[in-house]
């Protein structure tokens, strides 16, 4: 592959480019499940979320669907950038979710983030090289039993929307699997491999 005058090759540019995008749809993740679990859903208590069904018969509080995708944006911005940036990425998440959070919500609200997203690396790191798609699936489902029963747990003192949680996480992390598949192939095909 051509190099330019700085030692860069066109993948190089790509690979930062899109680590960019990660990290910042990663970032935005944060915010708008805050935001989706005090105004956006089919019920909202006065003092508690505002849910979403996610399953027949299950609701859950409608921040659950940007948690799944930030599980999965966060082990792009890893294969982009590296295990280091990965964890940088852990903990501004931590940081963001603990600034952004309702007042009710900040304790619960970080603390799950940050545990979940640490296993979630945790259990990624190791399987990503050589099973991409199955580190993604797998390293997300462990993410998002933490999370749900961190958050649920620290927030309401209850598990009441446990199942209506790992479900709404599960969609996302599912519909992900098609488009990790094909930034796999597409990633061989170009020779861009993580750091």
């Amino acid at each position: 592959m051509e190099r330019d005058a700085h030692g860069i090759t066109r993948n190089d540019g790509l690979r930062f480019a899109e680590g960019l995008a990660f990290l910042l749809l990663f970032c935005l993740t944060i915010p708008a499940a805050n935001w989706l679990i005090g105004h956006v859903g089919t019920e909202c208590a006065p003092s508690g979320p505002c849910v979403i069904p996610v399953a027949p018969g299950l609701l859950a509080p409608s921040g659950v669907l940007m948690v799944g995708a930030a599980l999965v944006l966060r082990d792009l911005v890893q294969r982009r950038f590296g295990a280091g940036i990965g964890v940088c990425a852990i903990l501004m998440g931590a940081a963001l979710s603990g600034l952004l959070a309702p007042p009710a919500l900040v304790v619960a609200s970080a603390t799950a983030f940050l545990l979940s997203e640490t296993v979630d690396f945790v259990v990624y790191t190791p399987l990503a090289r050589k099973r991409f798609v199955a580190a993604v699936a797998i390293s997300g489902f462990f993410g998002l039993a933490v999370d749900s029963v961190v958050f649920l747990w620290l927030a309401f003192g209850s598990l009441e929307f446990l199942a209506g949680q790992i479900a709404g996480k599960a969609w996302m992390i599912a519909l992900s699997i098609p488009l990790m598949m094909r930034l796999k192939k597409r990633d061989e095909r170009l020779g861009l491999v993580a750091p």
